[in-house]
């Protein structure tokens, strides 16, 4: 018996599918669909839940990262001076100014378990076209809200057989 349902799909687009179905669930809490590809995809989705609950709280440190900055006027614009290059051509670029900034650092752990989530999710952007970070997410948002949940992470609702095929459909979606 294998470890995981074939679906009827070669392994290519099986990944694909269930991927997509993991960062749809993540993104918005709640998917349709079958009932097999549902227990495959809660299968899924409660690991790296654990994993995340697991890695929740795990920094090794605070350290200090020099970083550069645009400098912004009082509009909030960026400001531009003129420089010339070695062949006299002039051309404008932004100033900027570096800052020390402390920042927490993953532990090695933690950070295999971000690597391991983003395998898992695909890169998604919200209504306005701005990237959002699933992996931010999953450890900021969900994590936190299970810390002290043993497992059983997901919820799945049977809604019956649908009209086209008669597969079975079902709501899973993330408890509360």
């Amino acid at each position: 018996m294998p470890a995981q349902r074939k679906l009827g799909r070669p392994t290519d687009q099986r990944k694909a599918m269930l991927k997509g179905l993991v960062t749809s669930l993540i993104q918005f809490g709640r998917i349709e669909t079958t009932e097999a590809r549902a227990q495959e995809v809660k299968n899924i989705a409660e690991k790296l839940i654990a994993l995340a609950v697991k890695e929740c709280d795990n920094f090794s440190s605070s350290k200090n990262v020099t970083i550069s900055v645009p400098v912004l006027d009082s509009k909030g614009r960026k400001v531009l001076k003129t420089v010339t290059s070695k062949n006299g051509r002039k051309y404008e670029v932004v100033e900027r100014e570096t800052k020390t900034v402390l920042k927490t650092v993953d532990a090695p752990s933690r950070l295999a378990a971000r690597r391991t989530i983003m395998n898992w999710v695909y890169k998604v952007k919200d209504q306005n076209g701005k990237p959002v970070s699933l992996t931010n997410k999953l450890f900021d948002e969900i994590a936190p809200k299970y810390k002290d949940r043993k497992g059983g992470y997901t919820r799945m609702y049977k809604l019956g057989a649908r009209r086209g095929d008669g597969a079975e459909m079902v709501v899973l979606e993330l408890v509360k």
